[in-house]
């Protein structure tokens, strides 16, 4: 396996990783943000109704999230088995990127749920192509001292394509087509531009030969079970804590119209004032937080950090309940997540039981960022129908709360 942990690495290669983390996550995040937090919902609201779009959002949330779940451990599993010429993570970052954004794209073609359901799970399967042998580089070749570092420019990254993801989807609001080819594009670019920024991947085939046939193929996919109690703490804190946010960041748009009582154009400014709020925010609070864990080697002190602001930013439109208090929780909540996904991927790295099966295993993890992205959402829309939103937000500060008990009890990192 290509491992460059132990090695001293010069500054300009250093460079490139984290410039490439952050790239990546800004293009694959800008894409999908455009469609996830704005165009998918109002496309819904179009082809199915508005009393049917919370529901149906729900449904193509619970079907990516089982889409997500599967094609991100079977990916990070083949990658660790991969043998070509151009490395382990290569060639399926660089497909994925073209998969996802074609099918991304795709989304805004059809008029059909059904179709639209299938296309934004192909998209799903295109993401994780990329992200599952994205996150196994960290491991593979990212030194120990500067993982938090690149793991704060891949969550600054993320950040700011969210913000302008979300900003782009609310300027086509009204002419969508556009802003679906913008998100088929980005989505497409994403693994392209990473493997061209980032250090080139040293060919797989001098590596010792996968052996065994099916039975030891599906043998491999079992997950960790011997001294991985801190594994699967990890994966439930992270779960948790992205779950909680997600809840209300992907029903934004709803919120803002169903809850506060916002006009579809008054919700679109408000949706890109909060967009640059959560930008301004986020990379300033990925980029210190991460270097600052990497000084001091902590890991669990920014995420008690993350979750107290986070529990701040669910509570104030619960409370308030007018279109500013969305606004400070764009920026106490994407501050909070921003600290959080700065040491995000350091902690998982730290908690691996076996580095040699690391795809598989960070595959399993980021599964968690997929579980919550998705599940959360899912979450939110029961709630809706049982008892409104007033629901949404103390569900989400017990959920945040959980995640970090979680988190606490791992003990293999401080």
């Amino acid at each position: 396996m290509n491992n460059m942990v132990n090695e001293q690495v010069e500054p300009h290669v250093g460079l490139r990783f984290k410039s490439a983390y952050f790239l990546f996550s800004l293009l694959w995040m800008a894409g999908l943000a455009i469609v996830a937090a704005v165009l998918l919902p109002q496309h819904l609201r179009t082809v199915v109704g508005v009393a049917g779009s919370t529901a149906a959002f729900g449904v193509l949330n619970a079907a990516t999230a089982i889409t997500s779940l599967v094609s991100n451990l079977i990916v990070g599993n083949l990658s660790d088995r991969t043998r070509s010429r151009f490395g382990q993570r290569t060639p399926w970052i660089i497909a994925g990127g073209i998969v996802g954004g074609l099918s991304l794209f795709a989304v805004g073609l059809f008029d059909n749920v059904w179709l639209i359901g299938i296309s934004y799970c192909m998209s799903m399967v295109g993401l994780n192509m990329m992200i599952a042998p994205a996150m196994a580089t960290l491991s593979d070749r990212v030194p120990e001292k500067m993982r938090a570092t690149a793991s704060a420019f891949y969550s600054a990254g993320t950040t700011v394509g969210t913000s302008l993801g979300t900003l782009i989807g609310a300027r086509f609001i009204s002419i969508q087509m556009p802003g679906f080819i913008a998100a088929g594009i980005l989505m497409a670019v994403a693994g392209l531009a990473t493997v061209i920024v980032w250090p080139h991947e040293k060919t797989a085939q001098d590596l010792p030969p996968v052996t065994g046939g099916i039975k030891e193929l599906i043998a491999s996919f079992k997950p960790p079970v011997k001294g991985a109690r801190d594994f699967w703490l990890a994966f439930g804190g992270r779960s948790l804590l992205i779950f909680s946010y997600y809840m209300i960041l992907n029903y934004q748009l709803y919120i803002l119209l169903s809850y506060i009582g916002q006009s579809e154009k008054s919700a679109a400014a408000t949706i890109s004032v909060m967009s640059l709020v959560t930008m301004v925010v986020g990379l300033v609070g990925s980029l210190v937080s991460g270097a600052l864990s990497d000084k001091f080697g902590r890991r669990k002190l920014p995420v008690n950090f993350a979750t107290l602001l986070m529990s701040i930013g669910f509570l104030l439109p619960w409370l308030l309940k007018t279109p500013f208090s969305m606004i400070l929780f764009a920026g106490f909540a994407g501050l909070g997540y921003a600290v959080y996904g700065a040491v995000d991927q350091a902690l998982n790295i730290d908690v691996l039981p076996n580095k040699a099966e690391s795809g598989k295993d960070l595959g399993i993890l980021n599964m968690a960022t997929t579980l919550g992205q998705t599940a959360g959402p899912i979450v939110t829309s029961i709630l809706v129908g049982v008892g409104g939103y007033n629901l949404v937000f103390p569900t989400a500060v017990v959920f945040s709360v959980l995640a970090m008990v979680f988190i606490q009890m791992i003990k293999s990192t401080k």
